[in-house]
């Protein structure tokens, strides 16, 4: 047999067998589209999850993967409201989030670097980006005093909660033209003290003033004239809620912290705290708490940590532990 005889035997062996995988292909595509027992057409029951005959009603499979969404929508604002397609809105961006962010990193999908003249085309890309993400000074406003914000609760340790409330707070600030007259620092200020008073994980005032770029008087000023313009219902500050962060950063016990809480409450049965700091409050009771369970911790760590001086904390300790059953100066 000679070589081309050879390889047209090849060629029309390969050629069958080709034609057989095909046609074995398009039966098994036939039956699964018709039915086993009478040859009817099957159709998918997505709300049962069943393929089923048209003619004969038989289940050819069941249990199958729904591979929609899991919720339901009735129209389309709130199918739009429920889609998790994409990154999620957020308040603290001044776009929510929407718009496209060109990263600094001049490096391709491949973290190849970029050339001389696509690094500029990049840099020519973020430039316009930018323009076109901040197109009035509405817009400008907003990126400046959401930028602040992220900065001073990062410097805080604020959760990501206390951030998102102190946007919705300034936007609300913005909408109502309450910022005429009045710095985009010391609102945003305003805005993150107060969201932080209703998320119950308040700050002193002596800390804004540290990260902040306002001195104290105006950031009491602006947080007066913003809460009383926006209706906003903040509650007194509880003394309490400075106790578990003092007491994380001067190192002490469980037991101490539960004493500090025990004495303030009694502080309030008595009636001692009206009319004082809480802030002070909450680190006489921290010290005070440190001394009844003999834990060694001076009154200029405990004035360092809540910002106060030693001649509050030596006051305040003293009426604390008259006004317990146990006081020692009882």
């Amino acid at each position: 047999m000679s070589d081309t005889t050879i390889r047209e035997y090849v060629s029309t062996n390969r050629q069958r067998t080709t034609d057989e995988q095909t046609e074995e292909r398009t039966n098994e595509t036939e039956r699964e589209e018709t039915c086993p027992e009478c040859g009817g057409d099957l159709v998918a029951d997505e709300e049962h999850g069943e393929t089923v005959c048209t003619d004969c009603g038989l289940v050819v499979e069941e249990d199958s993967v729904d591979r929609g969404p899991e919720w339901r929508a009735f129209n389309s604002s709130e199918r739009d409201s429920k889609s998790r397609v994409g990154a999620p809105t957020t308040h603290m961006m001044h776009d929510k989030g929407l718009s496209t962010n060109i990263g600094w990193q001049n490096k391709d999908a491949y973290g190849k670097s970029l050339s001389a003249r696509q690094r500029e085309q990049m840099q020519r890309l973020r430039t316009w980006n930018e323009r076109f993400r901040t197109r009035d000074s509405k817009e400008r406003n907003l990126k400046q005093a959401l930028g602040e914000i992220d900065r001073m609760a990062s410097a805080l340790g604020l959760p990501e909660n206390v951030r998102e409330t102190a946007s919705v707070i300034y936007r609300r600030a913005l909408s109502d033209d309450l910022l005429p007259g009045r710095s985009i620092e010391g609102v945003a200020t305003a805005s993150l003290y107060a969201a932080a008073r209703q998320a119950g994980t308040p700050r002193s005032l002596d800390e804004l003033e540290r990260v902040s770029r306002v001195d104290k008087m105006e950031l009491t000023r602006t947080y007066r004239y913003v809460v009383r313009e926006l209706k906003l219902e903040i509650e007194p500050a509880d003394p309490e809620q400075y106790v578990p962060r003092f007491a994380s950063d001067l190192d002490l016990s469980d037991e101490a912290e539960r004493e500090a809480r025990r004495l303030l409450r009694n502080a309030k049965e008595s009636g001692i705290h009206s009319g004082k700091s809480p802030v002070g409050l909450a680190a006489a009771a921290v010290y005070a708490a440190a001394l009844l369970t003999n834990e060694k911790v001076t009154q200029s760590q405990v004035s360092d940590v809540a910002s106060i001086s030693e001649v509050t904390i030596r006051n305040r300790y003293k009426e604390l532990l008259e006004a317990d059953d146990r006081g020692i100066f009882a």
